[in-house]
């Protein structure tokens, strides 16, 4: 999974944080290593990668570890593809039993691809 948060990191293009919410865009390569075995002959953009997207954001705007907790909803509308250009969308939802709950919006173009609903906890980068 590290590869992967890697990666995804790598592809980041443009954080920004307007009005309490983080943006930033994706587009992933045919070569991306979240594309292998997803699905052979026909690349999808697995959903594990879609969630890692919205907590990168997050790490990199707080500047802190942040550790999934729960996925409290998941819904998938559409597919993305290799190359395609995703924005991610990331705003603080509510607190849950000392954790932060953020929602996440997907979509690419006006296309909505998913909407997370996640439950996170954050840690110094250290590990502390």
């Amino acid at each position: 999974m590290r590869k992967i948060k890697s990666e995804i990191e790598g592809y980041m293009n443009g954080l920004t944080r307007e009005e309490g919410k983080l943006t930033s865009h994706f587009a992933f390569p045919p070569e991306f290593i979240g594309f292998q075995g997803h699905f052979p002959g026909k690349k999808i953009l697995p959903g594990v990668c879609q969630i890692q997207c919205a907590l990168s954001m997050l790490e990199k705007s707080v500047g802190k570890a942040v550790d999934l907790k729960e996925i409290v909803a998941a819904k998938y509308f559409s597919p993305l593809f290799p190359d395609d250009d995703m924005t991610c969308a990331v705003g603080f939802a509510g607190d849950a039993d000392g954790d932060c709950v953020v929602k996440v919006s997907i979509t690419k173009s006006t296309v909505k691809i998913s909407e997370l609903k996640l439950r996170v906890s954050f840690a110094d980068k250290g590990g502390n």
